[in-house]
């Protein structure tokens, strides 16, 4: 899965920033550059879970979602957006992610992914997709009150999770806020984001690994849920959770 030899992707390098970018929107690199650098000086909180999701507006009505790099837990109280590693982990991503939309995975389609070196192996960094309207699982089961509507959603995020498990990705973090519900007119689909630290296998995923991610999958909705209000035993049954 390297990036370097993949004719779809172009890279560039403005001292301390590298960005690798599709080519369709290469004209835009020194204005990616430009916001991302924005964003990585500014104390600006964006959305999503760690409050890391930007959207860019670039020149000709180009949008592009960009997620910035953020720590969990007690690490990031301390380092924050900071990484170590002679390998930059949105690179990673970025070549994991193309290779999953490759094989048909539903993912959001990547754009790039930027890195600014700090220090020897220390980095910030920036992972880019294309820019898709839509809400997360979580928020999505809180909001729409429809039962069939959210049987139909829920059946749509079993279908994305069964065809990651086939084509051969395990997602290290499977959580209600990384499968993303997109609508297009009256129809939704659902799409798996957030690929950070996730795996591709050459092969189905063993049972294993698929009882992995339904477990953590499970465990996110007891802890946003705990009470079953939104996820009761009939949602997490089309899931095949529970």
């Amino acid at each position: 899965m390297k990036l370097s030899s993949d004719p779809n992707f172009s890279a560039f390098r403005i001292g301390r920033r590298e960005l690798v970018i599709h080519r369709d929107i290469a004209s835009h690199a020194a204005e990616i550059m430009q916001k991302l650098g924005e964003l990585t000086s500014a104390a600006q909180a964006g959305a999503g879970n760690r409050r890391s999701a930007f959207r860019l507006n670039l020149a000709g009505g180009l949008e592009l979602f960009a997620r910035r790099g953020r720590r969990g837990g007690m690490i990031g109280s301390i380092l924050s957006d900071v990484y170590m590693g002679v390998t930059p982990r949105p690179l990673n991503e970025l070549a994991l992610t193309v290779e999953a939309m490759r094989r048909g995975i539903p993912v959001a389609e990547p754009m790039g992914a930027m890195i600014e070196w700090i220090g020897p192996a220390l980095y910030r960094g920036f992972f880019l997709t294309r820019a898709v309207r839509g809400m997360t699982l979580w928020e999505f089961v809180k909001t729409d009150d429809d039962p069939i509507v959210r049987a139909h959603v829920l059946g749509q995020a079993r279908a994305a999770i069964d065809a990651m498990h086939n084509k051969g990705l395990f997602h290290a973090d499977l959580n209600l806020h990384n499968l993303l519900v997109t609508q297009a007119r009256e129809s939704f689909t659902v799409i798996i984001i957030d690929l950070d630290k996730s795996r591709l296998f050459d092969a189905p995923l063993p049972a294993a690994i698929r009882r992995a991610n339904a477990a953590r999958l499970i465990r996110s909705a007891r802890k946003l849920d705990p009470s079953g209000q939104f996820l009761d035993a009939a949602a997490l049954s089309i899931l095949n959770l529970e």
